[in-house]
């Protein structure tokens, strides 16, 4: 009689497969593309219901985090990269060689929680963290053991490292972080209704769900909410002005040159003789167009990263679309392009009596300012006095 060399099933193995089965990638999905797109999708009616529920919640949220004030914004970035670091730790995890290395698991636990934004902090506890990684270096391990460390520099770069410039966007105004992220979410939303209803030329191999006519759409779409958006979000003093500490008050502040009205002439035959745009609206549209055109390609690298691990999406926390990290590639992406633009392009490089007193009447309280004109007036008058 033959025997039998299966082991018997565990408990713990039949979750395992499931969340593999749950997760993978198709076997036919790499075959073609056509067959793949939301219009030829029988059950896409479903799926984009399932997506509109879960997208109506996170909303929800996202308005309540936002209306909070800058630090509950802070905590929900940081509370997203710790989600966003534990998917993509389980890619590449194996449990069964983790239980030869006590301690490894936290040491990858502790690295991947070093953006503190101090950089004296950040440093030491990396060079910690480094020697005991040394330290911990076991014969017949040290392939894995490097990879895992390799794979970790990699979640501290795309992760953690462009969170750090989505903080600073916070803390110079909720308005560079919600008028990027707004954008990206449009742009996600578009192009997939332009795509669920009109998509027939397929865009890319490693995404064959995305089609050129929901990249147009998007894009146009896109476009026109950043000069919108801009004027709506700009109008609220609460989203305007830069936090420079954790405190929770409400914000009083000189909105600046940037969130005041110039108003322009419109053509004589219009029922309106002039139209008010605030100059943050052309920025705006710079924002737009990155968002439309380069921030997808956030998505379509984490598209073949998942394609090369051949699996479907990087977890199942959001119903309808997946994980956290697969609704933030594209953020990521855009979170380091609003930094730099902004201290690019709408910081004051020279500083003029004006700048000088912008920034005053927008960065120190009525206390400080009052602070300030004192010891101007004392180190003037000893000037005065010195002169004569």
């Amino acid at each position: 009689m033959p025997k039998d060399n299966s082991a018997p099933s565990t408990p713990t193995s039949a979750r395992a497969r499931h969340r593999r089965r749950s997760n993978e990638f198709p076997a036919d999905e790499s075959k073609t593309n056509g067959h793949l797109l939301l219009v030829n999708d029988h059950n896409k009616y479903r799926s984009m219901w399932i997506r509109a529920c879960s997208s109506l919640w996170m909303l929800g949220f996202f308005l309540l985090v936002i209306y909070l004030g800058h630090l509950y914004v802070l905590a929900m970035v940081v509370i997203i990269q710790i989600f966003m670091a534990r998917e993509l730790f389980n890619l590449l995890r194996k449990s069964h060689e983790d239980k030869h290395l006590p301690g490894f698991r936290l040491l990858n636990w502790l690295v991947s929680r070093l953006i503190k934004y101090q950089m004296v902090i950040c440093y030491f506890s990396y060079i910690a963290g480094f020697m005991w990684f040394i330290l911990t270096l076991k014969k017949k391990m040290y392939k894995y053991q490097f990879g895992q460390f390799a794979w970790t520099h990699m979640i501290l770069i795309v992760v953690f490292t462009q969170s750090a410039f989505t903080v600073a966007n916070i803390f110079e105004g909720i308005f560079w972080f919600l008028l990027p992220a707004s954008l990206i979410a449009v742009n996600d939303v578009a192009a997939y209704f332009f795509g669920f209803f009109f998509g027939k030329t397929p865009l890319i191999k490693i995404s064959p769900k995305k089609t050129w006519e929901g990249f147009i759409g998007a894009s146009v779409a896109t476009t026109i909410s950043a000069f919108v958006l801009a004027n709506i979000y700009g109008s609220f003093q609460w989203l305007t002005c830069p936090r420079k500490d954790l405190s929770t008050g409400w914000l009083h502040c000189d909105p600046g040159p940037l969130f005041k009205p110039e108003y322009y002439p419109l053509l004589p035959w219009l029922p309106w003789t002039e139209i008010a745009i605030l100059p943050v609206q052309w920025h705006a549209l710079w924002l737009g167009l990155f968002a439309s055109i380069i921030a997808p390609f956030g998505g379509f690298f984490a598209s073949g990263f998942k394609r090369a691990f051949k699996i479907k999406d990087f977890g199942d926390s959001i119903p309808g679309h997946g994980g956290l990290t697969d609704r933030m590639d594209c953020q990521m992406v855009m979170a380091v392009f609003a930094y730099i633009y902004h201290q690019s392009f709408v910081v004051p490089q020279d500083y003029t009596v004006e700048t000088i007193m912008s920034e005053i009447l927008s960065s120190l309280t009525l206390e400080e300012q009052q602070i300030l004109y004192m010891k101007l007036g004392q180190i003037l008058q000893e000037r005065m006095f010195g002169w004569d």
